[in-house]
């Protein structure tokens, strides 16, 4: 089933924490002009949003996205193990495809499969990670960013130099079982109002890490087959402050990744000759501005995004099984703002994409879909009360250029949130929200060949939450901030695979889910001395993912496939004149690979602890940076997908000088 699932997926297949030395931040140290600086972390916010700056990244140890996204509560990542293993994120027992992705302020698209695999975005050249749930307290946004259940943003560097002249940083990676990853950045400031950038990054990982297989009484010590990872990604970056108050920023980017994809584990095998060629390329436009009297602004973006896949599996039965797909994507988005009143904000805002996708096989029917996304909304602050409104219209039109298509699907989806500060000196507010939106079905649920089916309905979802935030600071000394939200959603005409006959399987609209549960982070930092201070960041998640579709079947009730009821994190860092030290760990509950509970399935919970060392030395007209990752410290063997181990104890070590 495992295998399976990849082949679907591919058809065929915190608190800013406060710091005793200014070198700790080395992996940002140029003087920077007209550099956006984000507000206390959304504290106010109507909507529970969890962010990870380039600050939190050095005081949690976190050494990727996936890692990131561990830290966040009500997160579930599907994870395939290693440095190439793909990584989907799932928010609160929503499916990875209920999640948008944002690169740099556009979203990220897979019109086959609907889920953005993270793996391929690295923290390099990472700003900030943000994570917004049930909407967004931002009225000025996309229609296409309003339709999600749930938008994780990745914001990129987009520091501008102080003078004019080359500001670069290198980079290598080096690392257990093979791994190893040069990175190169450029910045310059041409002008006044221009800024260019460009980044180039290669990894190459050979991920033929030891585990132990086990069957029934007997186990071998093996290592992992098939797991080879050759990738590169490179970026242009334009940054323009025009003179009508407005900047537009333009971004060519180019991925490639040749790698191979190890199979299940299981009885005495690994053996997979399953590989995988992406390629993915897109160039994107973003443009705002304002008027002179601030009462009116404007957004424009615009993407034209391809992308191919390559798969080949060399043990097939009956013979060797090899696809390739190829989908693209033009995308516009216009967006005005206008402020009436200095307590009142009004947004509309309207989305056209057009997406398509073909391959190789013979069954391909050339599926394309146009659609129209307009949002409207409102934004109402007073005093100590934010009330946000929107009301979405989606529009799906579905063709395919040969055999049937999947049916039209029009809706209109309301959201509404509020926020209330009950003392006007404390930073506490308490958060209430609620958001309907729907998910239109994938190409590969309504087209891949038996699997897929045209009459499919879109899946409607309902989310409820109710939550609290409080920080606070002690003079220059202590600082805490808290968040605890619970939440009730619902999913009807959940689209599930059923057998349609003894040797076929088919997506029909027959599930019903719900989910309810709490979760709550914890930040806190205390000043040692004028030197030395101490950082503390934790998150627990309790979610109850259960299948409510039929009350006298026997997996009524159950809870979903891959969703633990418990999730937690914690770290803790000593910033210090000498080495700074992060201990950190990330654990889950058990749970089923499946929803029928097969006896005997069970995947056990784990905790996984790390170490970080890291310092910088001011050399030259640069600073140097040095960093020390031990991985899964305790050396434990667990899966976070059923019989795709994880990788045991490793090293990962950062040399990296910017000038």
């Amino acid at each position: 089933m495992a295998r399976i699932a990849i082949c679907l997926w591919l058809q065929p297949m915190a608190c800013c924490m406060l710091s005793a030395q200014q070198s700790a931040d080395s992996l940002h140290v140029h003087e920077l002009r007209g550099v956006e600086v984000s507000a206390r972390r959304e504290t106010m916010g109507t909507v529970p949003v969890r962010q990870v700056t380039r600050r939190d990244m050095l005081d949690m140890g976190i050494t990727d996205i996936a890692d990131a996204l561990h830290r966040m509560p009500g997160v579930n990542l599907r994870d395939y193990g290693g440095a190439g293993g793909m990584k989907t994120i799932g928010v609160r027992g929503f499916g990875a495809q209920h999640t948008g992705v944002s690169y740099d302020g556009v979203l990220l698209s897979d019109c086959q499969s609907g889920a953005i695999d993270v793996s391929r975005y690295s923290l390099d050249n990472v700003a900030s990670l943000l994570l917004a749930v049930g909407g967004s307290s931002d009225v000025f946004v996309s229609a296409r960013e309003a339709a999600s259940v749930a938008v994780f943003s990745i914001e990129t560097l987009r520091d501008v130099p102080k003078d004019k002249r080359a500001h670069m940083t290198a980079q290598l990676k080096q690392g257990s079982f093979g791994y190893v990853s040069p990175f190169v950045r450029y910045v310059q400031a041409l002008s006044e109002r221009v800024t260019v950038s460009a980044l180039g990054e290669y990894v190459y990982a050979e991920n033929d890490y030891p585990f132990t297989l086990r069957n029934g009484i007997y186990k071998t010590r093996e290592r992992r087959a098939n797991s080879r990872m050759n990738s590169g990604h490179g970026e242009v970056n334009l940054y323009l402050q025009t003179r009508s108050r407005g900047r537009l920023d333009g971004k060519l980017y180019y991925y490639d990744n040749d790698r191979q994809l190890p199979g299940i584990v299981k009885y005495y095998t690994n053996l997979s000759g399953e590989t995988l060629h992406d390629r993915n390329a897109f160039v994107q436009l973003n443009w705002q501005a304002h008027s002179p009297s601030g009462v009116w602004s404007w957004k424009a973006k615009g993407k034209f995004n391809w992308a191919s896949s390559s798969y080949r599996d060399a043990y097939y039965p009956g013979g060797v099984m090899d696809a390739d797909y190829w989908q693209r994507e033009a995308y516009g988005s216009v967006a005005v703002l206008f402020r009436p009143a200095e307590e009142w904000l009004v947004s509309y805002a309207a989305d056209y994409s057009f997406n398509n996708l073909n391959s190789s096989l013979k069954t391909d029917v050339h599926p394309f879909r146009h659609t129209v996304l307009q949002t409207l909304s409102a934004k109402y602050v007073f005093s100590r009360i934010t009330l946000l409104g929107r009301l979405l219209y989606s529009d799906y039109i579905n063709r395919a250029r040969v055999g049937a298509s999947a049916k039209d699907m029009r809706r209109w989806s309301p959201s509404l949130s509020v926020s209330y500060q009950p003392f006007s000196a404390e930073h506490f507010y308490i958060r209430a929200s609620y958001k309907n939106i729907f998910r239109a079905p994938t190409f590969n649920e309504s087209y891949f060949f038996h699997y897929g089916s045209t009459e499919l309905n879109p899946e409607l979802t309902d989310q409820y939450n109710l939550g609290l935030a409080w920080e606070k600071r002690w003079e220059n000394r202590v600082g805490v901030q808290l968040t605890i939200d619970g939440y009730l959603n619902h999913v009807r005409d959940k689209i599930v695979a059923v057998p349609y006959n003894m040797f076929i399987w088919t997506n029909v609209n027959v599930g019903k889910v719900e989910m309810k549960g709490i979760e709550g982070s914890l930040q806190g930092d205390y000043r040692v001395s004028a030197k030395q201070y101490l950082s503390f960041a934790g998150s627990y998640s309790y979610q109850q993912v259960s299948n409510h579709t039929d009350r006298e079947s026997p997996y009524y009730g159950k809870q979903i496939a891959y969703i633990p009821l418990h999730t937690a994190s914690a770290s803790l860092k000593w910033g210090n004149p000498w080495v700074d030290v992060v201990v950190h760990g990330t654990g889950v509950s058990s749970r089923w690979p499946n929803n029928e509970h097969h006896k005997g399935t069970k995947l056990d919970g784990y905790w996984d602890m790390g170490l970080t060392f890291s310092r910088s030395f001011p050399i030259y007209k640069g600073v140097l940076f040095l960093r020390g990752d031990v991985k899964n410290l305790l050396n434990r063997q667990y899966e976070i997908v059923g019989n795709y181990p994880m990788p045991g104890i490793s090293y990962q070590l950062v040399i990296s000088y910017n000038f």
